[in-house]
């Protein structure tokens, strides 16, 4: 079975080349464009590992993988925070509520399924 990747990000053409990326790659993906569809997507039909960007409408993703990580059915999940925030206090700040990894835009894709696949692997 395909592991699942919940992809949130609210601009349509990041989600249409993660997805296309993640498909490609082998993976069963869905698509969130907020925090709170992010949080209920991951309620109903729990992935594997979620890409998750920072600046979303509703609850920012720093929020999303915080109470993520605060719920224990999730303990498994692996998150990869990518964002086009990139300062040292953000990336400290996503990893301190929980991301796995945070990786910037612009980004090298193979760089991205790599470390996807490294996550999957590694998953807890």
């Amino acid at each position: 079975m395909a592991h699942r990747i919940l992809i949130v990000d609210d601009e349509p053409n990041i989600v249409i080349s993660l997805e296309y990326l993640m498909k490609r790659a082998g993976y069963e993906v869905a698509v969130a464009v907020d925090g709170e569809e992010a949080l209920r997507a991951v309620a109903e039909q729990p992935p594997d590992l979620v890409i998750l960007d920072v600046m979303l409408p509703r609850l920012n993703g720093f929020e999303v993988c915080r109470r993520l990580r605060s719920d224990p059915r999730w303990s498994g999940l692996r998150i990869v925070m990518l964002t086009a925030k990139g300062r040292d206090t953000e990336v400290a700040k996503g990893l301190e509520v929980g991301a796995d990894a945070y990786v910037t835009k612009p980004f090298s894709t193979r760089d991205l399924v790599a470390q996807v696949g490294e996550l999957l692997q590694s998953r807890r």
